[in-house]
């Protein structure tokens, strides 16, 4: 056994996760330097699309989505040292950056995480040299084609999945976009309801805007890539309790998604019992989550390692 394999089994699950993001981090970076590089030489303007991704993956923090894949197949024994779990993550990453784009445009979203969004920069950028045309629309339009950029890079980095993999990639990015379109137009028809009751229940909607794709995906993900698609029944089961505490726990923070009529409703109409009765429910929620995982035969160690993450997220509400 050499000393790097050594290393990998007396490492802990967290830690051999986080070298795995590290990777994905690293892989994120390598895309961007060899884009900007080529495309800086060809032509300046161009290359500040991406100048304008690699700022906004800057600015992220959690890195949920890739933290999730990665633990789930890691904990179902992936190869640490394989690339297709890197890849995947990298692309999981993109794509959320694609749709974060998109709905600052749609949203008319001034700041993401302190700084000024893409289309506001633009736009400024348009008025402050005195260009032909609109500000506004320019820099709209800047924004959209940065997300598309991000879409490109997330779909070459999930090209060379594999056909199981694949198939969970392609659900998972049209899910985004149907999602996206039916939480804009519940809002806009007064349609929406602030109380993310239903991600509860049997009903939860797959193709809302904190669909699946959030926590279920990105497990069934790391689960087909470890080659053990046997456990999307149990990954699935924790994953909807993971997602629906989640959204409950932003719902109660007062989350990002959770503004106008949620504050409403949490701040005004939400008394003490109603806060009580809702932490207990996320209790439940947890303790449904690990019942998920004891079913399984993962190790005690990555079970844990799992229940911490599906903690962390119940806690954050993000």
């Amino acid at each position: 056994m050499t000393r790097h394999e050594q290393t990998q089994q007396s490492a802990t699950p967290a830690a051999v996760r986080d070298l795995a993001l590290r990777r994905v981090e690293e892989r994120m970076g390598a895309v961007l330097a060899d884009e900007h590089g080529r495309w800086a030489a060809e032509d300046q303007k161009a290359s500040v699309l991406v100048s304008d991704l690699a700022a906004v993956l800057r600015t992220g923090r959690d890195r949920a989505r890739s933290s999730l894949l990665l633990t789930g197949y890691l904990a179902a024994g992936g190869d640490p040292r394989a690339t297709e779990a890197v890849d995947a993550a990298a692309a999981l990453e993109f794509l959320d950056t694609w749709l974060l784009i998109r709905g600052d445009v749609r949203d008319s979203a001034a700041l993401r995480r302190g700084l000024p969004t893409l289309h506001v920069s633009h736009a400024a950028e348009h008025e402050r040299n005195g260009w032909r045309g609109e500000s506004r629309r320019f820099g709209e339009g800047a924004a959209v084609l940065a997300g598309d950029l991000a879409l490109v890079y997330a779909d070459r980095l999930a090209a060379g999945l594999p056909p199981g993999a694949r198939r969970v990639w392609d659900e998972l990015r049209a899910e985004r976009v149907l999602g996206a379109h039916a939480s804009a137009a519940a809002s806009a028809a007064y349609e929406d309801d602030p109380w993310p009751g239903r991600c509860v229940s049997a009903e939860c909607p797959r193709g809302c805007g904190a669909g699946w794709y959030a926590v279920r995906h990105p497990l069934l993900l790391g689960a087909v890539l470890a080659g053990r698609p046997e456990l999307a029944a149990a990954y699935g089961a924790y994953g909807d309790n993971v997602h629906a505490g989640w959204r409950l726990r932003g719902f109660l923070s007062g989350g990002p998604e959770f503004g106008g009529d949620a504050e409403l409703l949490r701040d005004v109409l939400f008394d003490g019992q109603s806060r009580s009765a809702a932490e207990t429910l996320i209790g439940e929620l947890a303790a449904g989550a690990a019942e998920a995982l004891a079913a399984t035969a993962l190790s005690p160690v990555w079970q844990a390692e799992l229940g911490i993450c599906g903690a962390l997220l119940m806690s954050a509400g993000r």
